[in-house]
């Protein structure tokens, strides 16, 4: 494994998109794309933790399905988050910029990307240990 460390920063960094995110939404604050991004950046941080962790090969991208098949080309089992992985892609972009495609999402949707990121997180959590 590499610097456990690192590993830990990576974490540390999630865990604050994650909490931020959460707490947001449980302020009842309407800014649910932005919401929803945060809990995009959580499951990216913690995809990201792990390829630290056993020395994958690092790539600076947002993409999670590309990240997750970073995972999974170490660890199979991480196939089972591509659902999740999936779903959260669409709020990379599409939240932050005033694109042609720009999204709009409920507080249903933004529950959604939270049992995502969270269902991301508890798998890698478990494949850290």
């Amino acid at each position: 494994m590499a610097d456990p460390e690192l590993v830990k920063r990576w974490v540390q960094k999630a865990d604050e998109d994650f909490g931020y995110a959460a707490l947001s939404l449980k302020e009842e604050f309407t800014f649910f794309p932005q919401i929803c991004w945060h809990f995009h950046q959580a499951a990216e941080k913690y995809l990201k933790a792990y390829i630290v962790a056993y020395d994958l090969e690092f790539r600076k991208i947002h993409d999670l399905a590309a990240l997750l098949h970073l995972c999974e080309k170490h660890n199979p089992s991480f196939s089972v988050l591509l659902e999740q992985c999936t779903y959260l892609q669409k709020y990379y972009v599409e939240a932050r910029y005033p694109v042609m495609w720009e999204i709009s999402c409920s507080r249903d949707e933004t529950h959604m990307a939270q049992q995502a990121a969270q269902k991301i997180i508890d798998f890698v959590k478990k494949a850290l240990a």
